[in-house]
């Protein structure tokens, strides 16, 4: 339908430049005529010759314009409307040619230059869809095959006390790991697109992480793992204090989750010309260094295996919510040695 009506509307155009050029010229001719004081003899004589001449005048121009309107107008349009049609089809890996255009003009090369960097990015973000919904796919296939297994096992009979004891713990830790990867995915979610906004606040952010780190008292004393804290008083931050907190139990877990037994798990806060400054660190089992350019993507984990408890989102989330707050996390780490994850938060009354 639409090259029907493009069609119909180059035939139009023809004619009705045809007819205003040929209406032209023949005004022109009849001027010529006039001035020239020709006889009638002589006008009859050279009017057939004019018409033609007319005629094929009109002709000329018209096939002229419609060349140079094909070559600079017509194909660069519809090679950007194919290339538009297959993206609408879902087909991300278009690109659409330039134009190379006879005028020498830029315009479409920059509206197609534009919109091959949009298919580029709608084409990562496609890629980034399909790699989540098959993580998320993946980490909630676990735990629901291993509440499937232990159930069958409580339904077999004459089960002890003590095994129906471990496989209803089993089933519950499972639970709680999936109950945990769906609030993160939600989180996650409404963090990326934006329907979560921070509540700003000035808070004391000394106070906050001393009672975070309280939080895990009893994991660390049951590894007997050492804590060395340097925590200057009173540094003022102004931002979301329960997002942040996400972020620093998330820190604090991770240490304590990949930090051997009598390790030892570092604190420092302070601040830093116009930013608070938080160190975590830990001598766990550190990574390597294509583990920490990974670490905050969605789902990644260096333990391929999937040993370690986690799903992989913990460090993604707290990742987005530091960059909502308009500072910064890195990880500093060296494999079997451990890692120290630095943030800076600007500690100005308002962001």
């Amino acid at each position: 339908m639409r090259e029907k009506r493009s069609k119909r509307y180059q035939i139009i155009r023809f004619i009705s430049f045809f007819l205003s050029m040929a209406f032209v010229i023949t005004c022109n001719f009849f001027l010529f005529f006039h001035f020239m004081k020709l006889n009638t003899d002589d006008v009859r004589r050279a009017a057939p010759i004019t018409f033609g001449n007319v005629i094929f005048l009109s002709f000329l121009f018209c096939v002229v314009d419609q060349i140079q309107r094909y070559y600079t107008v017509t194909r660069p349009v519809r090679k950007i409307q194919k290339g538009i049609d297959r993206v609408m089809q879902g087909d991300f890996s278009t690109e659409i040619p330039y134009s190379n255009s006879l005028s020498g003009s830029q315009d479409y090369d920059e509206i197609i230059e534009g919109l091959n960097r949009m298919i580029e990015e709608l084409n990562s973000v496609e890629t980034l869809r399909t790699d989540f919904i098959a993580n998320v796919s993946h980490e909630i296939k676990t735990p629901l095959s291993v509440m499937q297994n232990y159930g069958t096992l409580l339904q077999q009979k004459n089960l002890s006390e003590e095994e129906r004891l471990e496989y209803a713990g089993k089933l519950t830790e499972q639970t709680k790991k999936l109950s945990a990867l769906i609030t993160n995915i939600l989180k996650l979610n409404k963090l990326e697109n934006q329907q979560i906004f921070p509540k700003m606040e000035r808070y004391d952010l000394s106070e906050q992480l001393c009672e975070c780190m309280l939080m895990f008292e009893s994991a660390w004393e049951e590894k007997e793992l050492n804590i060395e804290t340097d925590i200057e008083d009173n540094v003022m931050v102004t931002g979301d204090s329960e997002m942040l907190s996400i972020v620093w139990n998330n820190l604090l877990s991770n240490a304590v989750k990949f930090t051997e037994k009598g390790g030892t798990i570092g604190l420092k806060v302070y601040s830093k010309g116009k930013c608070a400054v938080v160190s975590i660190s830990d001598t766990g089992c550190g990574m390597n260094e294509e583990t920490g350019r990974n670490i905050f993507n969605k789902f990644y984990q260096g333990d391929t295996s999937h040993a370690m408890s986690g799903n992989g989102l913990g460090l993604a989330l707290a990742k987005r919510i530091i960059d909502i707050h308009q500072g910064e996390i890195r990880v500093e780490s060296r494999l079997g040695v451990g890692s120290t994850f630095t943030v800076k938060i600007d500690n100005n009354e308002e962001l």
